[in-house]
């Protein structure tokens, strides 16, 4: 080992290399040797003070040159150290025998906090907001009903229950009707939950307060925009997204808002359906292509039920609105794809809305008297590809020359009289049950 190894931290260190060669010695020179860095720096002292021990406690020449000005703290006696120490000790073992906590404890509860008070309100990462507002609260059910729309029925009663505890000022049912009609019209796909939503609780919400209830503060803020309708088909293109966000929800609330009559069942709101007929005018007098698309979902949610009201009353509106639609299809400048959109929707009135009358009896079911009677008759192919069915009038002709050429109970064989396919070999034996099922049954058809 090299006899000038210094076993002192960092000896030998120097911050700059040498510039004079000088410094080196030749290379047959060794025993003149000198180390190449023979500048040394001080070491370097800990940042923290260290602690002052009675073994480490000595007088002011002990402590290395260039040192002393780096002590924080002068040197004490020994004595004043331990009482320090023994009084922190101290302080620390109090601490610690009077402390009710645990660290055996399921959890920490802080003074004074009733655990078992679940008025506090907290988000999902446990930060304390307060107590719930009302728009809290309609907005977490809104919210729920709009994600899982199947538990309507066995959430609804709750919710209501909830809400009538909610809900005691004239202040807080407008800002409920405020908050339901807001959501129902800007969630996407909303509208049809929140119409059931209204109507449940047009019957079900307990307070009743002189400016009205529940359905007929709802129905004023309904009013307040249909009376800009004018203007909104008219207007920006987010200004018309709102208002078709709206007419279509009015549709879904004239389908499920029902008012109890005095004798019978309950009735649908007769207001309703005047101001679903003004929309429609207004969607048609200004035939952009938004607007006609929302006039067409529309009638093809309440087409239907709107024209069977105007047909009781002796009103022909759906007849003249169908008017516009074809002089609009004519006329207007709308694109190809809203043409034909609007010409199915005539299609559609004119096959009565899609609706099929009441099927015969299973018993006397014909082809003459239920249109259904082939519906689920298959399809088949003569020889030369020509598709027929059961409704085919020639159809126990086509389907018995179709038995002649081939042999559905044996196996098919090549012109040359070998064996080409065995379906028994091949079928599995529930496809070959359900074909030979099939078979038997086209016979027996074709016997009849």
């Amino acid at each position: 080992m090299n006899e000038n190894f210094d076993r002192a931290p960092g000896a030998g260190r120097s911050r700059n290399f040498p510039a004079d060669p000088g410094l080196m010695t030749g290379a047959g020179d060794a025993d003149s040797k000198t180390p190449l860095f023979n500048q040394r720096e001080p070491l370097r002292q800990p940042r923290t003070t260290p602690p002052f021990t009675e073994n480490s406690i000595g007088s002011v020449s002990d402590i290395p040159d260039g040192d002393y000005r780096r002590q924080s703290r002068p040197p004490q006696s020994p004595n004043y150290n331990n009482t320090s120490a023994s009084r922190g000790g101290n302080d620390v073992d109090s601490m610690i025998k009077s402390s009710k906590l645990s660290a055996n404890a399921p959890e920490f509860v802080p003074l004074g906090f009733n655990q078992y008070d679940d008025s506090a309100y907290y988000d999902d990462s446990d930060a304390y907001y307060g107590e719930p507002t009302l728009a809290d609260t309609v907005t977490d059910f809104l919210g729920h009903l709009s994600s899982s729309p199947g538990s309507f029925e066995s959430d609804v009663e709750d919710i209501t229950g909830i809400l009538n505890s909610w809900v005691t000022t004239e202040e807080l049912l407008k800002e409920l009707v405020e908050l339901i009609y807001t959501q129902s019209t800007s969630i996407p796909n909303f509208a049809y939950t929140g119409a059931r939503l209204c109507n449940y609780l047009s019957h079900h919400l307990i307070i009743t307060p002189a400016s009205g209830n529940f359905r007929q503060l709802l129905l004023k803020r309904c009013q307040t925009e249909f009376q800009q309708r004018d203007a909104a088909v008219r207007g920006e293109p987010e200004t018309q997204k709102k208002f078709h966000s709206y007419v279509l929800f009015l549709g879904e609330l004239y389908l499920h808002l029902e008012i109890k009559s005095g004798q019978g069942p309950p009735v649908r709101a007769r207001v309703l359906l005047g101001a679903l007929k003004d929309l429609l005018i207004s969607l048609f007098s200004s035939p952009v292509d938004a607007n006609l698309i929302c006039a067409v979902k529309l009638l093809k949610l309440t087409g239907s039920v709107l024209d069977d009201a105007w047909k009781e009353s002796g009103e022909s509106h759906m007849g003249e609105l169908i008017k516009r639609i074809e002089d609009i299809v004519l006329d207007a400048a709308c694109s190809r794809d809203v043409r034909q959109m609007l010409l199915k929707l005539v299609e559609l009135r004119s096959s009565d809305w899609g609706r099929v009358l009441a099927a015969a009896a299973a018993s006397s079911a014909t082809p003459d008297n239920d249109p259904n009677y082939f519906m689920n008759e298959p399809t088949f192919y003569t020889e030369d590809g020509t598709p027929f069915t059961a409704a085919d009038p020639d159809y126990a002709e086509k389907y018995q020359e179709m038995l002649d050429r081939q042999d559905y109970f044996h196996d098919v064989y090549g012109e040359n009289g070998n064996e080409v396919y065995d379906f028994e070999d091949e079928m599995e034996p529930e496809i070959e049950e359900a074909f030979e099922n099939f078979c038997l049954e086209s016979e027996r058809k074709r016997q009849q």
